[in-house]
């Protein structure tokens, strides 16, 4: 316990015009966790690609178990005992669990000259790695048929039948629920208790300080800081990270709220929500709380037109509108930006200004539906100025912006339709803390700009720092609100955990 199992001197790595890596230092114990924190774009996955051999460094050197190492590939790195956990899983979703736990490793038996392959023995192994990980699970299923965190434990499953003693974890909880990150901590505790190294990059300030016990912070490529966690807090390792002392988390400004003019009436969709009723104050920043399930996503999709229209009334301005799909949405100024910007919001190989003038391209093109590029530049160039999208230009791929930027363009697309109602689902989700508060900021200024906004979030601190009134959803229906000044975490969690259907009152 305590020996240093992974070392890595002045690792430098460098891509085509730029330098990702500049002299990196890190090391691993045997029975830790070791968080690196940065912002996106600081180095964290690419350095640890460089420890699984997914890149070759160019100069600096690595020790894994006290050998001098450098991996050609992830699976020399896997036979050496290393293994990398990615926010995407590496699985073939038609196989099986127990195929994919030993592919390119199998277990083989000698029959006379021949040998095949033993799935008895590799049967046995997996049961017994599942048991250790104290979980059941099909070993015949295949993959496509598990959820994100089956598919996780497959992965720290496929780790051991290599006999790993160093696992990187990359963003593991992103897709994850509560209960699910509580069942992920007590299996990296129990491997923490048998003496293997933990590498764990997360954006996640409160997961780091609840299961790390160091913390490294890399900055624009540079090694910065390595600390106990016991002997540090958040406001130091943002400084780290960011390079300066943050200002506020969350800016809100004190906007007035006006009149109620949207509302939702008895609005009900059977199997998924139960007679929803809420209203929406102009300018006012309605947050939407609730564990995962809770309906949230459900609800406002709806609304919008992605799912069929459940039963109810949806009132804007005084007048009851139909809204059939998400053109009637948009054409009624109800915009929606997606909790999944990769799969829904953005269309990554695409422009700057194209995804931000893609839902009304009509407008952008003469009569011969030709496209005015001009006007899709001056518009991107607009936006990139006024939300502050880190590129050189409106014609920049998307794909090669960081995640905070790339949040910051689903946003000025939907800015760009002129909204009376922007709905914001895990506005912040996958970006690193220095773009939260930026988004923050960007949300606090448009309610200044008379703006209404309703946002969904599974992060409280979010909610209650940003958010005029807050609405708690459990099992498809309202189980209450709060108004700002009322609101805590506690009360919250006591609505969203109840059994109880509760008598909603001030929705």
């Amino acid at each position: 316990m305590n020996k240093t199992i992974l070392e890595l001197n002045d690792i430098v790595k460098t891509f085509p015009g730029v330098l990702a890596l500049n002299g990196i230092n890190f090391n691993l114990r045997s029975g830790e966790v070791h968080a690196i924190c940065g912002e996106n774009g600081a180095g964290k996955s690419t350095l640890m690609k460089v420890v699984c051999g997914v890149h070759k460094p160019d100069s600096g050197e690595m020790t894994v178990n006290g050998k001098k190492e450098s991996f050609a590939n992830p699976m020399e790195a896997y036979s050496k005992g290393v293994s990398i956990i990615f926010q995407e899983t590496s699985l073939f979703e038609e196989m099986t669990i127990l195929d994919n736990l030993f592919l390119g490793h199998e277990v083989t038996k000698k029959i006379g000259p021949l040998s095949i392959i033993d799935y008895a023995a590799m049967e046995k192994q997996a049961k017994e790695i599942f048991k250790r990980l104290n979980t059941e699970i099909d070993l015949g299923a295949q993959i496509k048929t598990l959820g994100m965190a089956q598919k996780q434990m497959v992965e720290i499953a496929k780790a051991l039948t290599f006999n790993a003693n160093i696992i990187i974890f990359d963003e593991p909880t992103a897709s994850l629920t509560e209960r699910e990150v509580t069942a992920l901590f007590k299996i990296i505790n129990s491997l923490k208790a048998e003496g293997l190294g933990i590498v764990y990059i997360s954006h996640r300030m409160e997961e780091i300080f609840q299961i790390c016990d160091r913390v490294t912070v890399v900055r624009d490529g540079q090694y910065i800081s390595t600390k106990n966690i016991k002997e540090t807090n958040k406001d130091e390792l943002v400084a780290d990270m960011v390079g300066r002392k943050m200002g506020a988390y969350y800016p809100k400004a004190e906007t007035p709220i006006g009149e109620e003019f949207f509302r939702v009436e008895h609005y009900y969709d059977e199997g998924f929500l139960e007679d929803i009723n809420f209203g929406l104050r102009k300018g006012e920043i309605l947050g939407f709380a609730g564990l995962a399930g809770a309906g949230r996503t459900e609800l406002m999709t709806s609304i919008c037109g992605f799912t069929p229209k459940a039963m109810g009334k949806v009132i804007l301005e005084g007048k009851e509108i139909e809204i059939k799909n998400y053109k009637d949405a948009m054409a009624n100024g109800i915009v929606y930006v997606s909790e999944d910007r990769g799969k829904y919001g953005l269309i990554v190989d695409m422009s700057i200004e194209q995804n931000i003038t893609l839902p009304q391209i009509h407008k952008f093109a003469d009569k011969m539906g030709i496209i005015k590029t001009e006007k899709e530049t001056e518009i991107g160039n607009a936006y990139i100025k006024e939300i502050g999208i880190k590129a050189p230009d409106s014609e920049f791929m998307v794909a090669n912006l960081s995640g905070g930027n790339q949040q910051k363009v689903a946003v000025s697309k939907a800015l760009a339709l002129q909204p009376k109602i922007l709905i914001l689902d895990e506005p912040t989700r996958g970006v690193d803390v220095n773009a939260k508060a930026e988004i923050h900021k960007i949300i606090s200024d448009l309610t200044l700009k008379g703006l209404t906004i309703i946002m969904i979030s599974s992060e409280l601190p979010e909610l209650i720092g940003m958010c005029d009134r807050i609405c708690v959803m459990k099992d498809g229906y309202i189980a209450g609100s709060f108004e700002r000044e009322e609101v805590t975490q506690e009360k919250i969690l006591a609505l969203a955990l109840e059994s109880k259907k509760q008598n909603v009152v001030g929705v």
